[in-house]
């Protein structure tokens, strides 16, 4: 590991930014705490950074506030299911990708919705600041879009009937449609990305650490460990591609 940045040694703690609503990746576990793959991996930066994962100060981030949080130095890195794009790497650095993730609607199961062009004169319902958003401002730009700040206000939109499907990361539908058969994946990945911590502009020297702890998690196989932890056997298939295979292709 290189040396740890001046700033960060000062501090004693490591400040993230997480998820909280996101599982499996950052979510609240049975007891109210801070769990999920991205906790994990902000908790052993910790345990490398100062011996210890208890050395941690974890904040709940939504896909809207996430960026500012950083900017305005009110945590150090983002492990915030934060996907690579353009627009946001004019305003913060982006280390290297850990996994990629992909983009899918839940509808309801009898929805008449079989491909992403059904959506087209329908309401879609999505979070504020993230990919989907992104790619359906660009694709369908005329689309009726419902847009909240969390997922379970989105969830909750959806089974409400308030939209008539809900574009979100595949990985998080997934968990929802397997806990809840009324509803189902549409199936038609979109707006494939990678994901990536995200550090404030020119900190080289704490990307540079960032970069090898990732290096090292693969290294030492601790995603798989994570994996298995915090998602159940029967839809881990999916998530295991995300961490160890190529990108796919997608619209």
């Amino acid at each position: 590991m290189p040396p740890l940045p001046q700033a960060v040694r000062d501090a004693g703690l490591l400040r993230a930014g997480v998820r909280c609503d996101q599982p499996p990746y950052g979510y609240r576990g049975s007891d109210g705490g801070f769990a999920g793959i991205e906790t994990d991996m902000a908790r052993q930066m910790a345990a490398w950074a100062f011996g210890s994962a208890d050395r941690i100060e974890l904040q709940c981030v939504t896909a809207d506030n996430r960026i500012p949080q950083l900017n305005a130095r009110r945590v150090d890195l983002l492990i915030a299911t934060l996907g690579v794009t353009p627009e946001r790497a004019r305003v913060i650095d982006f280390s290297d990708a850990y996994r990629w993730g992909g983009s899918d609607l839940l509808v309801r199961r009898d929805s008449p919705i079989r491909t992403l062009d059904d959506v087209r004169n329908r309401t879609v319902i999505m979070l504020r600041g993230t990919t989907q958003a992104l790619w359906f401002d660009a694709n369908m730009p005329g689309l009726s879009a419902m847009r909240l700040n969390t997922a379970s206000d989105a969830l909750q939109a959806l089974l409400q009937g308030r939209g008539e499907a809900y574009a979100h990361d595949a990985a998080t539908l997934i968990v929802i449609a397997a806990r809840d058969p009324s509803l189902r994946l549409v199936g038609e990945p979109f707006a494939v990305s990678d994901a990536a911590v995200g550090v404030r502009k020119n900190e080289p020297e704490w990307m540079a650490w960032i970069n090898a702890a990732l290096a090292r998690m693969k290294a030492e196989g601790l995603y798989t460990q994570w994996l298995e932890r915090h998602v159940a056997p029967e839809i881990r298939a999916p998530y295991t591609a995300a961490f160890n295979e190529p990108r796919p292709a997608a619209r």
